[in-house]
């Protein structure tokens, strides 16, 4: 029988041990003195004090640096709908991406409903136990429900990567694409193709960095969500626009960008060819894009393009984000992950992108040079600079915006990420 392309994963996945977590005590553990002190009778301590004041919990116990990796299988990667069981393997591999690239401790949890009360009432029972919560690959609406409900209810960072991380990491790579093709973030025309909870997290946070609300169009499967239709949502209300263009053909003429979370094969050559001088391309649609580089290039030598594609030039991976976002929520106690923080993200990452790109770098991914340009619009996942350069920003944007319940010294701060990084690379 011919070979499984998902051989060597499955065999990776299978080696002992199974999976890609484990728990590793942090404290000795060899004699009876350790066991009392750990356990019975003298853990009581810790008991008594957290009873006392629950903010202790940070103090005493790993819950300042625990997030949860949270699904319920009902949106798995372009997979669908394959059940909480069956996400496990992704939420593993979250939590260990958590661990490797912020030294953040995670561990998944598979809900096993598609009632979106009873995930919300689930992540609100057992939030104690974490200083963070990051839900993911639950499908949309349902996701932007959860998320809104469990941000007003728990005093923790909440966080749904697929729509936010996306959304962070798209804001950066446009901010770095306009630049390059001269074009005013302020004046840039926008398409965005696909309305789902990725698509509005991404209009919001254009808007968030300085696009024009006039100059957005988003479409759907059905075409541009325009002021006239009648079978909106009410997540899709606020971005309806006054316009006579119906399609997306209509929509990308003279646009000078487009991003698409859609599916593979939405931007043809005629769009594209319609499109402004200088078009942005960020077709982010897994596995297959909207339109893959080497048919864009055919049709318009000067496209600056994006993919969510790590074998293609400028792959637009959360990877930048959630690690480095996550770290300075928690390492700043706040109480939510909000707007100023993704922008710090945003400006952070996009700025790391036109710094030199050092020597182990390149070395990391065979390459003997590389500088900003249009084939390097966003920072490698491998690059050590992300988490001393994003962390100490979304930390400073946490304090600046009161959302923060402790203060850190930045300088000092950047330094212990420095480190933090160095030995996470060893």
């Amino acid at each position: 029988m011919p070979s499984s392309p998902y051989d060597d994963s499955l065999a990776y996945h299978e080696s002992s041990p199974s999976g890609k977590i484990s728990i590793t005590p942090t404290k000795p553990m060899k004699t009876a003195s350790d066991l009392s002190l750990a356990y019975t009778p003298g853990v009581a301590g810790a008991v008594l004090k957290i009873a006392e004041n629950a903010e202790d919990a940070y103090r005493y116990t790993s819950k300042g640096n625990l997030v949860a990796v949270i699904s319920n299988g009902t949106a798995i990667l372009g997979l669908g709908n394959r059940g909480a069981l069956a996400s496990k393997p992704v939420m593993e591999g979250k939590a260990v991406l958590f661990k490797r690239f912020a030294g953040i401790d995670a561990i998944d949890i598979e809900v096993n409903t598609m009632d979106p009360a009873e995930v919300i009432r689930t992540v609100e029972l057992i939030a104690p136990t974490f200083g963070g919560i990051n839900l993911e690959d639950i499908k949309a609406p349902e996701c932007i429900d959860i998320e809104q409900a469990l941000i007003s209810k728990l005093d923790i960072p909440v966080f749904h990567d697929d729509q936010h991380g996306t959304a962070v990491v798209v804001s950066a790579g446009l901010l770095n694409a306009a630049n390059l093709a001269g074009k005013d973030i302020r004046n840039l025309s926008v398409v965005l193709n696909g309305a789902g909870s990725a698509g509005l997290a991404i209009a919001t946070m254009l808007l968030a960095i300085g696009c024009d609300k006039d100059q957005l169009l988003l479409c759907d499967s059905k075409g541009v969500i325009s002021a006239d239709r009648s079978d909106l949502n009410r997540y899709k209300i606020p971005f309806a626009r006054k316009t006579d263009r119906k399609t997306l053909a209509d929509a990308l003429r003279g646009a000078d960008v487009f991003i698409g979370v859609s599916v593979a094969g939405a931007l043809t050559p005629t769009m594209l060819g319609s499109m402004a001088k200088d078009p942005i391309v960020f077709a982010m649609a897994n596995p297959n894009p909207e339109m893959l580089p080497s048919d864009a290039l055919k049709t318009r030598k000067d496209v600056i393009m994006a993919t969510g594609r790590s074998d293609f030039p400028n792959q637009v991976n959360n990877l930048l984000c959630f690690p480095f976002l996550f770290r300075g929520a928690l390492d700043t106690r706040a109480r939510t992950i909000n707007q100023e923080m993704k922008v710090a993200a945003i400006e952070a990452l996009a700025s790391l992108a036109r710094e030199p790109v050092p020597e182990d770098v390149l070395a990391a991914y065979s390459l003997k040079e590389l500088s900003f340009g249009r084939q390097y619009l966003l920072p490698k996942p491998f690059d050590h600079r992300l988490l001393p350069t994003i962390a100490p920003a979304v930390a400073k944007a946490a304090m600046d915006s009161g959302v923060a319940r402790v203060t850190v010294d930045l300088k000092e701060y950047e330094k212990k990420m420095e480190r933090l990084a160095e030995e996470l690379g060893k």
